[in-house]
């Protein structure tokens, strides 16, 4: 993370992204005594038809204007798609840098009016995957959709929210991915700075992927969860933004099997229910993956 704490995000990317790049991808021979695990710094520059030295200077943030035109070349080399591509022309972008605001992160009063009213999982996240705000619902599907509560600090050192994702793996590559997205130039936030650090330091599935310089955004989809208590859910997810910060809501198709399942969960989580607390494992709840 030298480069990144040195301001070279530039230079950091592009070697991150090469290392991810074989050579039989861009149509190169394997080679039979090679040093790196993807193309070697003059390979980019042939194939991108700019000079060794020029490219050398690029990731040793030498030259951090490189043209539109360079950038281009360099996002077909190594394979970038759309948001990647986004991404690497944000870094390179020649802009006067705006003061950060140093505002916390509210939630509307209105907003907390909506997620009373909400009858599916529902919830108010920040920038860095803090919740802000959420409604029971939301609780009794997760008890770490609390208020003061990380969704990714939760998703990498909780060994519940590990047991709570069908496809943790994934999860995790697309929480990170889409953190380092969200970020982009913002490297000196405070709240960034404070848990990528922490994360850095206690999760190594983290740093790996932290390495990589995946970028994607998180906006919606569809995802399976294993509640406790009502078993496999098929949800899917919406991102709303709105001022500053993001409602996220989870909700099944209509009629559905997951459907009836959170109908379930709502009536056991109701005030004065004798049924099952929603925390409660059920008997044949699948056992927590050791961190």
């Amino acid at each position: 993370m030298k480069d990144e704490e040195s301001g070279n995000q530039l230079g950091a990317y592009l070697r991150a992204r090469r290392d991810l790049v074989s050579p039989a991808q861009v149509g190169l021979p394997p080679g039979g005594n090679r040093r790196v695990p993807g193309l070697r710094r003059e390979e980019v520059a042939l194939l991108a038809g700019i000079s060794p030295d020029y490219y050398l200077r690029l990731e040793r943030g030498r030259d951090k204007n490189p043209s539109p035109q360079v950038l281009e070349s360099l996002a077909r080399v190594l394979q970038l798609d759309d948001v990647e591509r986004t991404y690497l022309l944000g870094l390179a972008a020649v802009r006067p840098r705006a003061p950060r605001r140093k505002r916390p992160e509210q939630v509307p009063a209105r907003v907390h009016e909506l997620l009373a009213h909400l009858q599916i999982p529902a919830f108010v996240e920040g920038r860095a995957f803090d919740v802000l705000a959420s409604n029971p619902m939301a609780v009794a599907l997760s008890p770490r959709l609390r208020p003061g509560q990380n969704r990714l600090r939760s998703l990498l050192l909780d060994p519940e929210e590990q047991a709570f994702h069908q496809d943790w793996t994934r999860a995790t590559a697309d929480f990170i991915a889409a953190l380092r997205t969200t970020i982009g130039d913002d490297t000196d936030n405070p709240r960034f700075v404070e848990l990528v650090g922490e994360l850095a330091l206690s999760s190594q599935r983290f740093r790996t992927l932290w390495a990589r310089h995946d970028v994607r955004g998180l906006d919606g989809g569809t995802t399976t969860v294993r509640h406790p208590v009502v078993g496999e859910l098929r949800l899917h997810r919406d991102k709303l933004p709105i001022d500053d910060v993001i409602l996220v809501v989870y909700y099944p198709d209509k009629g559905s099997d997951s459907d009836e399942k959170l109908r379930l969960l709502a009536a056991l989580s109701a005030p004065g229910s004798s049924g099952t607390a929603p925390g409660a494992p059920a008997a044949d709840a699948p056992r927590p993956k050791t961190p």
